[in-house]
Parts: C-alpha cells; sequence; structure tokens
C-alpha cells in the first residue's frame, strides 16, 4: 500500500498552516513514523523552516540538477524527457526527509491551467502535467519508504493548488478562530468539490495504461490555531468564532449542513486546538527545531522549558489523532 498523501490547506493564509507541517512532521518522525514532507508553496516557506540560507541557496543555485520539487518537474516540463528523480534533502532526521521547494514553481502555474481542460479531450500529456505532483511524491514516497507523506500549500485556489490536492488523499485544514479564517473556510468547501468533482469526469477520459491519482481529498478534519488561552479557555474574543467552526466546516466542506453539530470539545472532526506559544516560536526558529525539542542549551528555562514539554503532548495527541482519522476514513470508503 502507497504511503497516504496528507496536504495541509487553508484559504486564508496566515494561519499558522507551515509551522503546523514542520511541527506534525517532526512529531510523527519522532513516534517511529518515516516521513516524506513536501513544499508546494511556490513561496517555499516550509523549506526555509527547515535550512539555513546558504543551504537554500545551494539547493537553487548549484551547477547540477536543481533539487528541488521544480528540478524533478523541469525537464519534463520543458519537453527535455521524463519527470527526475525525486531527491530528498536530509532534515537532521532519518526517519524525516524532505522534498524543498522553490520560487521558480511558479513557472508551472500557466502549463496546470491549460492541461486542465485538455484533460477532458483525452490529452496524455495534459494528463501527465496535472498528475507531475502526485507522481513526484509518489517516487519520494517509495525512495523514503514513507509511511506518510504530508504537503504543504500556499493559501491560493489557484492551478498549483488543484493539481496538489488532485495529488491527494486527504486534507487536514488549519483554521484560525477569526472572521478572515471563517470566510477562507466557506470559500476552502465548494473549491475541493468542484475541483474533486472535476477530476473525476476528467478520470473518465483517462489514456489507458497510465497511473494517475484517484483525486479523493478526503477531509480528515480541521485543527484550530494561534488561539489565546486563560485559565486553560479560549479568550472571549475568540470563542463566538470556535463555536462556529463545527457548524461551518460540516457545511461548507462536508457539504452537509448539521443543526445539531457537537460543541468544539465533542467534533471528532476537531483534531486539535493549539493556543499561541508565542516566545516560544523566535527560540525555535533561532534553534531550527520544533518547539517542543527545545532544551536549556537553545534558552528554554523555567516556563518556557515546562511548555515546550506541554507542546510535545499536543502535537503528540494531534499526530496520533491524524494517523488515527486516516485508518478511520479509509475504512469507512475504502478504494
Amino acid at each position: 500500500m502507497s504511503a497516504p498523501i496528507i496536504t495541509f490547506f487553508n484559504n486564508k493564509g496566515g494561519v499558522g498552516k507551515t509551522s503546523l507541517v514542520y511541527h506534525i512532521a517532526w512529531m510523527m518522525a519522532d513516534l517511529g513514523k518515516r516521513v516524506v514532507v513536501a513544499d508546494l508553496d511556490p513561496q517555499a516557506n516550509l523549506t526555509t523552516a527547515f535550512l539555513t540560507e546558504d543551504e537554500i541557496e545551494r539547493l537553487w543555485s548549484g551547477s547540477g540538477p536543481r533539487l528541488t520539487v521544480w528540478g524533478t518537474i523541469r525537464p519534463f516540463q520543458e519537453g527535455e524527457g521524463g519527470l527526475g528523480a525525486s531527491t530528498l534533502t536530509p532534515t537532521g532526521d532519518d526517519r524525516l526527509g524532505l522534498l524543498a521547494g522553490d520560487l521558480d514553481l511558479s513557472a508551472f502555474e500557466d502549463d496546470l491551467s491549460a492541461s486542465w481542460p485538455k484533460c477532458l479531450d483525452g490529452d496524455p500529456r495534459a494528463f501527465r502535467i496535472i498528475s507531475a505532483f502526485w507522481s513526484v511524491l509518489q517516487n519520494a514516497a517509495r525512495q523514503h519508504h514513507a509511511h506518510y507523506v504530508l504537503v504543504d500549500v500556499g493559501p491560493s485556489l489557484g492551478a498549483i493548488n488543484r493539481a496538489a490536492l488532485v495529488a491527494s488523499d486527504f486534507v487536514v485544514i488549519p483554521v484560525a478562530p477569526d472572521l478572515f479564517s471563517m470566510q477562507g473556510l466557506r470559500n476552502l468547501g465548494p473549491a475541493l468539490q468542484k475541483w474533486r468533482t472535476g477530476w473525476r469526469q476528467r478520470l473518465h477520459m483517462r489514456p489507458e495504461n497510465l497511473a494517475l491519482p484517484e483525486g479523493e481529498m478526503a477531509a480528515l478534519g480541521y485543527v484550530v490555531l494561534q488561539h489565546g488561552v486563560r485559565l486553560n479557555r479560549p479568550v472571549q474574543a475568540y470563542q463566538r468564532w470556535i463555536r462556529q467552526i463545527p457548524e461551518v466546516f460540516r457545511g461548507s466542506v462536508l457539504g452537509s449542513p448539521d443543526p445539531t453539530v457537537p460543541d468544539i470539545d465533542q467534533d471528532p472532526y476537531c483534531l486539535g486546538q493549539l493556543k499561541h506559544y508565542r516566545s516560544l516560536v523566535p527560540l525555535a526558529q533561532e534553534a531550527r527545531k520544533p518547539i517542543f525539542f527545545l532544551t536549556h542549551a537553545d534558552g528554554a528555562y523555567g516556563g518556557h522549558l515546562l511548555a515546550a514539554r506541554d507542546a510535545h503532548g499536543d502535537f503528540a495527541m494531534m499526530a496520533e489523532r491524524i494517523m488515527d482519522r486516516v485508518v478511520e476514513v479509509t475504512q469507512t470508503h475504502p478504494a
């Protein structure tokens, strides 16, 4: 069985999505899983979380083949042959491999946009272009013997993200408890449904013997990020938005409005609620490690160290919940 591809996506930027992918990838590795984490955002923010500027410059400016996701796709996109080998960048943990992002990935947008309608004509090259991300992710997963592939994408509803979601088995939706993130959730649901339906129509026109993704993009659930906490309860400013999330998720993402939705604490689609770790974040960025791995050597003392240990428990529960949901959804909707 191939490794499930899980994409983290919201139409609203700035909710902490990239940081979430980064920490869940490290936590899954810490729990003994082999993970490929892929940066399909043309801004390459996830890559900058893993690598220094000097390391990124070597990836992007080396004299040899570009060791990024775009370096793998570009020879095919330019008509020079097939896809290159998926090259994973080391992260410091043998269980975790990075498929590095690339600012030049934005050059793929036009081809992806033009190829989408051509698939309805059964054009083999159009199908190969739309499924290029899936092929790259599958190759990387096989190379790494991965249990999971985690994908970070940008906040747009453009052609790059459509192709990334077509490549995905599952979707996790990070959401902040505010008006803009809630509207992003409302925009995202119909887009997912449109892409899923559109891809199923195109699969009927698929050329024979061409391996393609199923494009299930099944919603595992949502993660509430960066809410303030006082006395273990979200502060009042966020409570009105938190109360709305379960209903909006069901209506917009699942397409099944339910007047009797549970509170968020009892909602099975809530994969976790992460408070804002505030002063731990710059320490972790400076140390270039997850906040739950911070030690005295990184400047984490007293309350900082206790908060880092609490964060380990928070992310461990969330990673376990995501993995459990993959099993639950797969058993409910087997391929």
